[in-house]
């Protein structure tokens, strides 16, 4: 029985998924890994309701009863472009003062962590509340009726190459304000976003042992960042964007390595939503032992 595995349709995990998608590998890899695609908050409720075995999730969507698996993730080291919060400004405030002045924030739920990073941005470190309202991912709906504008993962990125359009279309000021960046900046750690989780008593019925899942997943990961160029290729056609900006956030503003420094980050991100009453404690991090 392959594992199922549940990931995410977007540009930023295409190389974790390199050898899923390209030979000589992907024929072998079927063998043992059922691999569909859908959102990030998709990824989660599948992996968590026990139709998928293992996904891409955000970190907001940990439980105790699913294990991390080494190696992956998809973080920044700064600033990441694909996490961008816009804030009306029209007194032209510094960034501080008008995080204090917004209500309102029209939200993109496509990335539950996402969301949830933004709460403890005003309601831990700026001490405000503002009523955060669901809605798709288009700015010229979001923005009308609200003081604030989450966008994540591909809209973010085109938002910012149409920035100018965006800018003279709207009538108030805005800020463009890089999430992962103010992480940084209030914490001093990296931003992660999302992790490889696993059901653990799916991987026997796979065939697979604790060992291979972390082999063969790391091993994808590391052709894919050897094979950047063939990504910008395959990518191109598909996001009005160019090739130079795919290629400099795949190789600069992604980090693909679950390292120390993400895993203190994660932790920090859980006890502050867990602060806030935005997500259940998590009180250690469980990850799969090879």
């Amino acid at each position: 029985m392959p594992l199922r595995v549940s990931t995410i349709a977007f540009l930023n995990p295409a190389p974790l998924l390199y050898n899923f998608e390209h030979e000589p590998t992907a024929t072998t890899l079927r063998e043992h890994y059922d691999v569909h695609y859908t959102s990030p908050a998709i990824c989660a409720e599948e992996l968590n309701a026990g139709t998928a075995d293992l996904g891409l999730i955000p970190i907001a969507s940990l439980t105790p009863d699913l294990a991390i698996v080494p190696g992956c993730a998809i973080a920044s080291r700064d600033e990441v472009r694909s996490i961008l919060l816009l804030v009306k400004n029209p007194d032209w405030l510094s960034p501080a003062e008008a995080l204090k002045q917004v209500r309102t924030v029209a939200t993109d739920t496509a990335s539950r962590s996402s969301v949830t990073y933004t709460r403890i941005l005003f309601e831990h470190f700026h001490h405000t509340y503002p009523t955060f309202v669901d809605f798709p991912a288009d700015l010229a709906t979001m923005l009308p009726g609200s003081d604030a504008a989450l966008l994540i993962g591909d809209p973010a990125l085109l938002a910012r190459e149409q920035r100018t359009a965006i800018d003279n279309a709207t009538k108030t000021p805005l800020l463009w304000l890089d999430l992962a960046h103010l992480w940084r900046e209030l914490t001093g750690l990296p931003w992660v976003a999302a992790v490889w989780a696993l059901r653990p008593e799916s991987l026997a019925p796979a065939g697979l042992s604790p060992q291979q899942l972390i082999a063969d997943l790391t091993a994808s990961r590391d052709a894919g960042l050897a094979h950047t160029e063939q990504i910008v290729d395959e990518w191109t056609p598909k996001l009005a964007l160019s090739p130079n900006t795919i290629r400099t956030y795949l190789r600069h503003n992604i980090h693909y390595t679950l390292d120390p420094d993400c895993l203190r980050a994660i932790e920090l991100f859980r006890t502050l939503a867990t602060q806030i009453n935005a997500l259940p404690p998590l009180p250690t991090l469980n990850l799969l032992t090879p």
